[in-house]
């Protein structure tokens, strides 16, 4: 019993170095597109999450996205930077504690015209608290982990 006792920190502390770096793929990759296939222009245009077609694609980031509609893509193609997640659709909130972690498409809101995404509704709602403070931290940490990623 006291071996598995000693060996829980350093477990958790190898759980903490994986969430401190940035993931082989810069954009959050679910069902094989970039955040689950969610249609990322109707977040802006709708204000709800919208699932997107295999039909209108694009590729940017290294990961394929997917809309609703041919005008959702053109607007997309026309500037993604507009579009694109925050933090490549990793959990907002989780950033700003210095953790990568994936996200739920659903529980997503939009600060300053930028979607940001959360791991649940329940940390959304905590998010959406004080998100000035947690983009501050999420900001960083995000810049930290991508520098780390560059140095391998």
């Amino acid at each position: 019993m006291r071996k598995i006792v000693s060996i829980i920190p350093m477990l958790f502390a190898l759980l903490l170095t994986a969430c401190a770096t940035v993931p082989s793929t810069p954009v959050l990759t679910l069902e094989g597109a970039a955040i689950g296939g969610y249609d990322v222009v109707a977040y802006q245009t709708e204000e709800k999450a919208v699932k997107g077609n295999e039909q209108f694609t694009s590729l940017y980031n290294e990961s394929v996205w997917r809309f609703a509609s041919a005008e959702n893509k053109a607007k997309f193609d026309a500037d993604p930077v507009k579009y694109a997640p925050q933090y490549g659709g990793y959990c907002a909130y989780g950033l700003s504690n210095g953790f990568i972690i994936d996200s739920d498409p659903e529980a997503f809101s939009l600060v300053d015209g930028k979607l940001y995404l959360n791991n649940t509704p329940s940390v959304r709602d905590t998010w959406l608290e004080n998100t000035s403070y947690y983009i501050s931290n999420a900001d960083v940490s995000w810049e930290k982990a991508k520098a780390k990623a560059a140095k391998k």
